[in-house]
């Protein structure tokens, strides 16, 4: 009689790593998706000149209230749903299947966008970089090709071999940000601190756009959901990081935005980026005239590894999303594979991967702006996605909770919800209301950018809800288990049981 032979450990998994990632690991992920330097020094810089407003702090202050408030129905539904693909599973359990297929494919789109336009921004001041300290010229998509091949490596690597990387960026530059901002303020502009940017007179008149950017701004602050299969006390972890995220994001951009301001003259602020939009905007030229030019040189150098760091973040999120959607077969089951040694998303990782080359690659090609069509253009655009899929998930946290309380209070998961869902439609009302100011177009100008972007999302969500529905009619067991993460298996082995009992 043979014996059977040693099974050998597979390179794949269907789970992610668990247990690995404790409250600062996951903080960093929701941080560096959105660091303070590349949302101020490149964000906001290049926003001065094309949105037209000085009003930034006080939309980010209003943007941050609202997703604050927003939060505790959000953290409190993350008590009871634990899927790396959160705001889908989170709108699938609430609104149901089709509509959380369609909000998958949404955030596809957003985050996908948010992660390959960091490409443009990155090639662009890393190129300058070189030009100025090493004299050596070389194009910005090459630069930015480099970035690409690290994010791909490490994407397949060990999820807190990623979070320590982001841990040393991200103290690094919060500290350099801090020093920027005394001296911003110890420089003001006529001698004294304005306050204007901080008014709503400052911000009345580009609201819509200037909420955009302060949204995309703050993408990020919902990454401890997605990462929450892999973190240590997820409840703890959730909620922890993504109020502190919040905190830490609304005091360092408001801060830094408004003390750049004030130092290059409120009034002269917009007129200082439109002059300078071709070069980076006016931040670090103001920074080197105030603080010298190892201050610029600093900022700079930390710039481009912030940029960097938050294209790993956002290229984690990304592939966590495809897995998600691949261990539930909504797409095709491969990309809900992990790599056993190292419990990354394989299949997910290297698809990111491939649409961040072609996207480089064409943007090369044609010779279109980096920091303009490719950084600021599909950045914002992926913010008002996710924008969209935070007004969808405030809306699934009170069907969620109507249905059965779970033991939740009565200010998580229906006042607060309530509250958020108004203002969260009021704001998308403006940004789609000026869509067109957002990109930096004439009122009433016609360009296919204008309406191509939002329309994306509704195709992307039309053909999602369309799916869900085949889908309903092909596998009803693949159907059922749409937005329920690690059970997915468990319920579709339940229901072809309860189907061969019938």
């Amino acid at each position: 009689m043979s014996t059977p032979s040693p099974v050998r450990p597979s390179v794949v998994s269907q789970a992610l790593a668990r247990d690995r990632l404790g409250v600062p690991s996951v903080i960093m992920f929701a941080l560096t998706a959105a660091a303070p330097l590349m949302v101020v020094g490149a964000l906001v810089s290049t926003g001065w000149g094309v949105v037209g407003t000085t009003g930034f702090p006080l939309a980010f202050l209003i943007i941050a209230v609202i997703l604050a408030v927003f939060s505790f129905g959000y953290v409190a539904m993350s008590r009871h749903i634990t899927n790396a693909g959160a705001f889908y599973s989170y709108i699938a359990q609430g609104l149901g299947r089709p509509l959380g297929v369609g909000g998958a494919m949404v955030a596809l789109v957003a985050y996908n966008l948010l992660q390959v336009g960091l490409y443009g921004a990155f090639g662009f001041f890393a190129s300058q970089l070189l030009a100025d300290k090493a004299k050596i010229n070389v194009d910005w998509w090459v630069v930015a090709l480099v970035l690409w091949l690290f994010v791909a490596i490490l994407g397949l690597l060990r999820v807190d071999v990623n979070s320590k990387v982001l841990m040393v960026l991200l103290g690094a530059e919060l500290i350099v940000v801090t020093l920027f901002d005394v001296i911003f303020f110890s420089h003001p502009a006529g001698g004294s601190v304005s306050v204007e940017p901080w008014t709503w007179s400052a911000l009345k008149d580009s609201a819509g756009p200037a909420f955009a950017v302060a949204t995309t701004a703050f993408v990020g602050f919902e990454a401890a959901p997605v990462f929450a299969e892999e973190a240590k006390s997820k409840n703890r972890t959730v909620a922890m990081a993504t109020f502190l995220g919040l905190a830490v994001m609304l005091l360092s951009y408001s801060l830094t935005s408004w003390a750049a301001s004030a130092s290059m003259g409120v009034d002269q602020t917009v007129d200082l980026a439109r002059q300078s939009i071709d070069q980076g905007g006016p931040f670090f030229p103001t920074l080197i005239e105030k603080g010298g030019a190892w201050a610029g040189d600093l900022g700079t150098v930390l710039l481009v590894t912030s940029i960097g760091a938050a294209a790993l973040s956002y290229h984690n999120t990304t592939a966590r999303y495809a897995f998600a959607l691949g261990r539930e077969r909504v797409l095709p089951s491969f990309f809900g594979r992990t790599l056993a040694r190292s419990g990354a998303p394989m299949a997910g990782s290297l698809f990111q991967t491939i649409i961040a080359a072609v996207v480089i690659v064409l943007f090369a090609a044609a010779g279109w702006d980096p920091m303009v069509n490719l950084f600021f253009w599909l950045g914002t655009s992926g913010g008002v996605g996710v924008l969209l899929l935070v007004f969808a998930t405030s809306l699934s946290v009170i069907f969620y909770f109507v249905r059965d309380a779970r033991g939740e209070g009565a200010w998580s998961r229906l006042v607060a919800p309530i509250l958020a869902t108004v203002a969260l439609g009021y704001v998308m009302w403006q940004v789609f209301d000026n869509f067109g100011l957002l990109l930096g177009f004439a009122p009433g100008a016609e360009n296919a950018a204008v309406w191509a972007f939002p329309a994306a999302y509704g195709i992307a969500a039309v053909v999602g809800i369309l799916w869900a529905l085949i889908l309903r009619g092909l596998n009803r067991q693949d159907y059922e288990a749409i937005g329920l993460g690690a059970r997915a298996n468990t319920v579709r082995i339940e229901s072809a049981e309860a189907a061969e009992v019938r």
